[in-house]
């Protein structure tokens, strides 16, 4: 399995991220900081770096063994955010967590939803996990539109799941198997076969 060559769709891609990629990512970050401050992961133990080269020598690391699988969105081959799958739990588990984040100047194209649908028809087809989970906070509703258009299953509420712009946030959790796509994510969105409300969340 070759993360190098891309899965696209279209003008979207993901591939898996590079080192000569991190000037890219961070003047990304830092140029786009008021758009992403408010969704961004922090530390309770204080500043996180926003060192690029180091944050992806650390997730290539993580690639390598076995624990992530560190991805870059691109739109007509320019890069406009990241993917990550992260956690990814063997055996009896066989599962994965994926998040993104997206530069506004490429914000309602698209990008999110199509990516998220390739990364996770790869996770399933390729890496042959069983359960891919989104986790998002209720106040996003960017990224609540992406598993709507998705169909991801909501599962509940995490109470103060992650550390998030200096708190710790609730986050809600949507879901899917593998055997309820069995056409792949991204074919079942563009058939129109997403089911309706899979999404919703109880009270909104």
């Amino acid at each position: 399995m070759d993360l190098t060559v891309p899965r696209q769709h279209g003008r979207i891609s993901i591939r898996l991220v590079k080192q000569r990629d991190a000037k890219t990512l961070q003047n990304e970050l830092l140029s786009n900081r008021s758009w992403l401050r408010p969704w961004e992961a922090t530390s309770p133990d204080g500043a996180v770096s926003f060192d690029m080269r180091l944050g992806i020598r650390r997730l290539l690391q993580q690639y390598r063994d076995g624990d992530g699988v560190p991805l870059v969105m691109e739109y007509d081959g320019e890069i406009a955010g990241q993917l990550n799958v992260w956690g990814i739990a063997r055996g009896s588990l066989s599962s994965a967590t994926i998040g993104y984040w997206v530069s506004e100047r490429f914000a309602g194209r698209g990008i999110t939803p199509t990516s998220v649908a390739l990364a996770t028809d790869l996770c399933f087809r390729e890496l042959g996990l069983h359960r891919m989970e989104i986790c998002i906070r209720p106040e996003n509703t960017a990224s609540l539109r992406v598993v709507q258009k998705l169909g991801f299953r909501y599962e509940g509420l995490r109470r103060r799941f992650i550390h998030i712009a200096g708190d710790w946030r609730d986050h809600h959790a949507f879901a899917l198997v593998r055997e309820e796509v069995p056409e792949g994510v991204l074919q079942r969105w563009l058939n129109g076969d997403v089911p309706e409300d899979a999404a919703a969340v109880p009270g909104l």
